[in-house]
């Protein structure tokens, strides 16, 4: 990839000749609009304007996936959907090394053009300037292990539960519950940022002070993922309240937060970035419009998210099995600097997934995170934290969940309730 162009990967769907929408969409996306201005001159289109790669023209439909769209006035009636994918460069200058630019630029306005009945951006390749301006997550996988101390299996983790509600003492209450059932990685919801009622710099003085006695006694440190979402300066405050009480992550939902938000974070912090994905679905729920996770976490990463939720096996959201590997095996694909971050598993996760997500994903590098699949073991929470474990055993050695349940009965108790 050269350092001054900008490739984006989109898939569309149009009753327009495909090579007109394609440009279409290089001209609004850069030097153009609907109609010559005065200014544009070749010079400048040559310099400034995207440019159409590719067009791999793929199965067409007979209707429309979304409303609104309006076919060409010669068009066939009822018209002919053509769908393909489309690949278009666009000049680093254009752009500058800004991630909010750089989305005005491959999505803006591309999903509302009227002659698309689809359009979705599936991936981007990006020059090195970005990663001279962004230094991406501080942590990763292999930081995060550090922290923790655990290695060679997933971090198994869990959220708070009632997701709001709880002041900062009942909340170290559950932590201390938590943490002496085995957990390793513990998170807020991300509901519950910094209310009146459960501020951040107190909650995390109340949870931390249990992690840290915890600590000091065993020698395993849990790592607890204080939601501290909010403006910028507030973020600031909230992550200098948890550095100051011996907090080892921050975490922030990016959607709501923004890209700008994030990597200012990212410059100020000294701690892992956990990057909740609420809000997600909007942006990608349907097939043909909006984003696919493999172009999306690309800004998250530069931004400097160290974990990426990306659902789990059976989640008990909308999102395939195939879409929830596919976000994680990019999350641990490396990317500018050589760089990966942890994807989490989360939603609907008990004893019984981990054979099929170690058997699709084939790495034990990811979080692991189940609120009932440990709170609601027949034996308590240590016994579920104990049954997640031995079924990551199992999917690693390759031996049937069944047959390793025999002689484990934490294991099989989850497997009768769950399974």
């Amino acid at each position: 990839m050269t350092n001054d162009r900008i490739l984006a990967t989109y898939i569309i769907e149009t009753a327009h000749p495909l090579e007109k929408a394609a440009a279409a969409m290089a001209g609004e996306q850069s030097s153009g609009t609907f109609v010559p201005v005065p200014g544009e001159t070749d010079e400048l289109r040559a310099r400034h304007g995207a440019q159409v790669i590719r067009i791999t023209e793929l199965e067409p439909v007979d209707a429309p996936s979304l409303p609104g769209s309006r076919p060409p006035k010669n068009a066939p009636t009822p018209p002919v959907y053509h769908r393909a994918e489309v690949v278009l460069s666009f000049p680093y200058e254009n752009v500058g090394p800004s991630l909010p630019v750089l989305m005005s630029t491959v999505a803006g306005n591309l999903f509302e053009l009227g002659q698309f009945s689809g359009l979705r951006l599936v991936d981007m390749q990006l020059p090195q300037p970005f990663a001279d301006a962004y230094p991406g997550p501080q942590f990763g996988v292999e930081g995060t292990r550090r922290l923790t101390g655990v290695y060679d299996r997933p971090l198994i983790g869990t959220i708070i539960k009632p997701s709001v509600g709880l002041s900062p003492e009942e909340t170290a209450d559950l932590v201390k519950i938590l943490i002496e059932a085995g957990l390793d990685f513990i998170k807020d919801d991300e509901l519950n940022a910094n209310p009146p009622y459960s501020p951040v710099a107190r909650r995390a003085a109340a949870v931390q002070r249990v992690i840290n006695e915890h600590a000091e006694r065993t020698g395993k440190r849990v790592m607890y993922a204080y939601n501290i979402s909010g403006d910028i300066d507030e973020m600031r405050r909230s992550h200098d309240a948890v550095l100051a009480v011996g907090g080892t992550c921050v975490m922030a939902s990016l959607i709501t937060v923004g890209l700008s938000g994030v990597a200012a974070l990212r410059r100020h912090s000294q701690l892992p970035i956990h990057g909740h994905r609420n809000s997600w679905g909007a942006l990608t729920r349907h097939p043909w419009l909006g984003f696919d996770f493999r172009a999306y976490q690309k800004f998250w990463r530069l931004a400097g998210a160290d974990h990426l939720h990306v659902n789990g096996i059976r989640n008990k959201f909308c999102e395939s099995d195939e879409s929830v590997i596919a976000s994680a095996r990019e999350c641990l694909t490396p990317m500018l600097g050589g760089y990966t971050v942890m994807p989490v598993f989360s939603s609907g996760q008990t004893a019984e997934q981990p054979p099929d997500t170690f058997r699709a994903l084939g790495s034990v590098d990811l979080m692991y995170l189940a609120g009932g699949g440990i709170m609601a073991h027949p034996s308590g929470p240590a016994a579920g934290v104990t049954a997640l474990i031995q079924s990551w055993e199992a999917a690693v050695q390759k031996i049937p969940l069944a047959e390793y349940a025999q002689t484990r009965s934490a294991l099989r108790e989850a497997l009768e309730k769950y399974g």
